[in-house]
């Protein structure tokens, strides 16, 4: 099948888009949906008393709300980068649930007595810089697939870590925080 100038001229502005750090439509739908758990962690963290702020998130979960909210703004950056290694063509086998864990308790150590606007500052700021990194993702980074140690040495895709890190991350503890609020 011959080349057209149409193939031509889509292909060089694909490649504008990228280099301009605009995405393709699946990139795109990832960094909004990104920006959209976030938002929305935000706002309902916004109302939030400072009694709610400081209430554990669970029984089994003694992290307050604020700490949560700060925990989801830190990890961006590190969810980010597992997305990049898989891209890559990279394993990312040392990235474990303990190593989540010994992660999750010394920041929870560190960041006990976080403020609201401190937690939501990182949090808006943490979650642009995220989905702006998404929108450079191309179609073919995204199909990449690497052995995942969250996923048990499973091979998955740059889209799923995506989706499952980055993307759930706060709408998995906005869920969490609502059912420890009772709303």
């Amino acid at each position: 099948m011959a080349t057209t100038v149409e193939d031509t001229q889509t292909n060089k502005a694909s490649q504008q888009l990228r280099s301009e750090g605009r995405a393709g439509s699946r990139a795109e739908s990832l960094a909004a949906r990104i920006e959209e758990g976030a938002a929305r962690l935000a706002d309902f963290a916004e109302g939030l008393t400072e009694q709610e702020w400081r209430t554990p998130i669970s029984d089994t979960d003694r992290r307050t709300v604020g700490v949560i909210v700060h925990h989801v703004a830190n990890m961006y950056a590190i969810e980010i980068d597992l997305a990049r290694a898989v891209a890559g063509g990279k394993s990312v086998l040392d990235v474990t649930w303990d190593a989540v864990a010994q992660i999750n308790a010394k920041h929870s150590q560190e960041n006990s007595h976080v403020t609201k606007s401190a937690a939501l500052q990182l949090l808006r700021q943490n979650s642009r810089q995220a989905a702006a990194a998404v929108r450079t993702f191309t179609d073919q980074e995204l199909d990449n697939a690497g052995p995942l140690g969250l996923s048990f040495g499973a091979p998955m895709t740059a889209q799923f870590a995506i989706e499952d890190h980055a993307l759930r991350h706060s709408w998995h503890h906005l869920a969490a925080i609502r059912k420890a609020l009772g709303r």
